[in-house]
């Protein structure tokens, strides 16, 4: 019995029908095989309805995504009637395609030439009929009940044709999507079954293009466990029993070309598990995502015309490490609540700029279903997060940061992924992008999922996420979450909760091997970007090259510098002295790797306290605490990175609700003269490191540093040299006490007779500070202090950090 259509689907696709061109005889066209290109839908109504039934608004034609001859669309003639009657079809393979379980659909639907004519069927649910129009004919297929349709064309061979399809109150001419051949390369197929395809975004997910001459969109899933794939969407009143999707072979990728669907559908797959029940995903290739907490995958393509070559041709013109490299980190959804991406672009970039950062470190960007996850549990790894915009948006906004001079990193999370019944885990009904051992899949920290590094495949997903984001957004840098919780089979477990591995350890050598991969692999195809590991725990050779055993990271965040020195600046003065070693214990392991030191959004949260609200004593104390620490900070070995708030001492914990307390600096606020004062320093301290290479350029080797004064815990004092690549040193001094120390005396280097001058003091009253100065060019005597022939007597302000340079 045939199906009938519901109501609401009639009613809402009445303006469809008013489109659709179904009646009107037309002159034949000459006979094609469907081995040769296909028409192209011509109306808005045609692209808009491939299935069953259509959307109330067509959807928008794709983008081409090569260039061929359309040939024109086939026209209505001949005698209209109806077709032969076809062989009956096997009673298993109705069953399997019902139940959504058939690997082969296009063996059954479609066309195919049998003795005595072609064998036309059809699968379209609630239907009341469907006609084949090809050259010369038009007949009707004959109804087989539960939405099945068939005959027999007297032609001789495979026409191109289209079906014409009649619901209650509709009619639609649609393209037949099993006439089509796989829309998916050899190559392609053998490049992901070996884990080597770099660009696996363009072979799997939804693709808009134009196939056999027609346009619409291929949809490709990897679901190797699933005994049928069937793709559903707004396009079909999300009913994929219609459009199952063909196996192409041991690869486990399925794929159907779907004609007329264009950019801006909503889509998902509905899959059959091994069991027989049915799962709906979104697409973990999905380049586009509905808004959460709406889930759906959106078919998009890229459109946005880059404006910055010059950045790309020479941002890998000198090694980060030798670089400045001075990093805001921005939670975007939170910098200024309510902006979108093509608004930021007007604002982020200047604001930036105007600080003297060199780089934006930008979390959340891939899609995750719960804003205060803030983007660490990623849903849509190929998706930039729909809540400010499109995926073109996204790069309107990297583009208006690069044509600043800004480069942009991203916060990226191989580590783990959640367990949301729509999303990856379990996606084919088995473990698949996790690990089947539920001991190496638990995330026993997050209650996540961690992936499957040993499995060729998800690898490969991961390693071309990666570039991805590197390829098609110009994304200067990977920030690398929570790397320690991948390298350690142990990490958070306790005994009985893990297994070593094959040699009785606690290393996890899947992710290593994985890491190292990405790594080599985003460096060689994207000169000039940068990886950043965040790992807290002492692995050797993280920021090594592969090529001699190690991780293969650019740099790597200094968790122990950032922890130990906010342990000391947490302690009253009277009491740093008995944790003098705190600062000073980074400089043993400084060149160990190459590091950042991080004052990231972590440390400024969940009960942690913003950076100016760690500092000890009354409101002025705890501001020149502020200023004379990030003095500290910027002189230290490592690049910088602070989160946003603290650039101006906001004194409240951040919040992704409410972002950063701009009010703080409007001029109407009584105390907005103490955060500007803030705010200027850091300006001048990112100024003043840009121009002074001895601040950067030897950062990760030792001949870049050397201390003066390193053991004053007496005084709170540190006191070191910076170098150039060409010896000229910059003396910084940081003095923790909240007095007044005349008549200081420091050993320095014999730099001539002009003397030493004073290039940032956070004291100064521009900062908010005593203003205590050394006005005068400080002159080397020759007398012998801290092992050195010749030093200068300076006087030291209160909690404050002095820069001084050779005059």
């Amino acid at each position: 019995m045939t199906a009938r259509k519901p109501s609401r689907k009639a009613s809402r696709s009445k303006s469809a029908a008013a489109d659709a061109t179904v009646t009107a005889p037309a002159e034949a066209v000459s006979v094609e095989t469907a081995q040769q290109p296909a028409p192209a839908a011509a109306t808005p109504a045609e692209a808009a309805e491939t299935a069953t039934t259509t959307a109330a608004a067509p959807a928008k034609r794709a983008r081409p995504r090569r260039t061929e001859a359309v040939p024109p669309r086939p026209r209505q003639g001949g005698d209209g009637g109806s077709a032969r009657p076809a062989p009956a079809l096997d009673p298993a393979d109705r069953g399997r395609l019902l139940a959504g379980d058939h690997h082969a659909p296009h063996d059954v639907l479609g066309a195919r030439p049998i003795p005595g004519g072609v064998l036309v069927r059809a699968l379209r649910p609630f239907a009341r009929s469907v006609t084949v129009l090809a050259e010369g004919v038009r007949a009707e297929l004959h109804d087989d009940g539960d939405g099945f349709f068939s005959g027999v064309l007297p032609v001789p061979e495979v026409p191109v044709y289209r079906l014409r399809v009649a619901y209650d109150d509709n009619t639609i001419e649609v393209d037949d999507p099993y006439r089509f051949w796989p829309a998916l390369g050899e190559l392609d197929l053998h490049l992901i079954a070996e884990g080597r395809h770099e660009e696996l975004w363009r072979a799997l997910g939804s693709e808009p293009m134009v196939h056999q001459g027609v346009a619409g969109t291929r949809f490709t899933v990897w679901a190797p466990n699933a005994r049928g794939v069937r793709v559903t969407g707004d396009f079909n009143y999300w009913d994929g029993t219609g459009f199952p999707m063909r196996s192409l072979g041991s690869t486990g990728v399925w794929e159907l070309f779907l004609p007329g669907i264009g950019e801006g559908a909503l889509y998902k797959y509905d899959i059959c598990r091994p069991d027989g029940s049915h799962t709906v995903r979104a697409d973990p290739m999905a380049r586009h995502t509905e808004v959460p907490p709406a889930t759906a995958s959106v078919v998009t393509a890229a459109h946005h015309e880059w404006q910055d070559a010059d950045w790309m041709a020479h941002r890998g013109d000198r090694p980060v490490h030798e670089a400045p490299f001075s990093v805001y980190e921005v939670h975007l959804a939170s910098w200024r609540p309510g902006l979108t991406y093509r608004q930021l672009a007007s604002q982020l970039p200047s604001y930036v700029k105007e600080l003297g950062f060199t780089h934006v470190e930008l979390m959340p960007v891939s899609e995750h279903p719960f804003g205060g996850s803030w983007g660490y549990q990623v849903t849509g790894f190929f998706a930039p997060t729909s809540r400010m915009g499109s995926p073109d948006d996204f790069r309107f906004l990297v583009d208006a940061l690069h044509r600043a001079g800004i480069g942009v990193i991203m916060d990226w999370v191989p580590a783990h992924f959640p367990r949301d019944e729509w999303a990856l885990a379990e996606f084919d009904g088995r473990p698949l992008y996790e690990h089947s051992d539920p001991r190496r899949a638990a995330h026993p920290d997050w209650g996540t999922l961690e992936f499957d590094y040993g499995r060729t495949e998800v690898r490969n997903f991961l390693v071309a996420n990666a570039t991805y984001w590197c390829e098609e957004f110009h994304i200067d840098g990977l920030r690398v979450d929570a790397v320690a919780s991948m390298l350690y089979l142990d990490y958070s477990r306790e005994d009985g909760q893990w297994a070593p591995n094959d040699q009785g350890g606690r290393e996890n050598w899947d992710a290593v091997a994985f890491l190292q991969e990405m790594n080599a692999t985003v460096y060689r195809r994207n000169p000039g970007v940068v990886t950043i590991a965040e790992e807290s725990t002492a692995w050797d050779g993280v920021t090594r090259p592969t090529d001699s055993g190690g991780l293969g990271f650019g740099l790597k965040w200094n968790m122990g510098w950032m922890h130990d020195s906010l342990v000391y600046m947490s302690k009253e003065p009277v009491h740093r002295k008995y944790h003098h070693n705190e600062m000073t214990f980074s400089m043993v392991y400084a060149y160990s790797e190459n590091y950042v030191l991080p004052i990231s959004h972590d440390e400024v949260v969940h009960g942690k306290q913003a950076l100016v609200a760690k500092m000890p004593g009354d409101w002025w104390q705890q501001r020149a605490n502020h200023r004379a620490y990030l003095g500290f900070m910027w002189a230290h070995p490592g690049k910088q990175l602070l989160f946003m708030g603290q650039e101006f001492a906001q004194g409240a914990e951040w919040s992704e609700g409410h972002g950063p307390d701009w009010w703080l600096l409007d001029p109407t606020y009584e105390a907005s003269g103490d955060h500007r004062g803030v705010r200027n320093l850091v300006g001048d301290l990112n100024a003043v490191y840009g121009a002074v290479p001895a601040l950067w350029q030897r950062d990760t080797v030792p001949e870049g540093f050397s201390w003066v004064d390193g053991g004053a815990a007496e005084d709170n004092v540190f006191a070191f040299l910076r170098y150039d690549a060409d010896g000229s040193p910059l003396l910084a001094v940081s003095h923790f006490s909240p007095v007044v120390r005349h008549d200081y005396r420091l050993g320095v280097p014999e730099t001539g007779t002009e003397g030493w001058v004073e290039v940032l003091n956070t004291d100064a009253d521009r900062y908010g500070g005593s203003d205590v100065r050394n006005e005068e060019p400080l002159k080397a005597e020759a007398v012998p202090a801290h092992g050195r022939p010749a030093s200068i007597s300076l006087t030291l302000p209160p909690l404050a950090t002095v820069w001084f340079r050779p005059a």
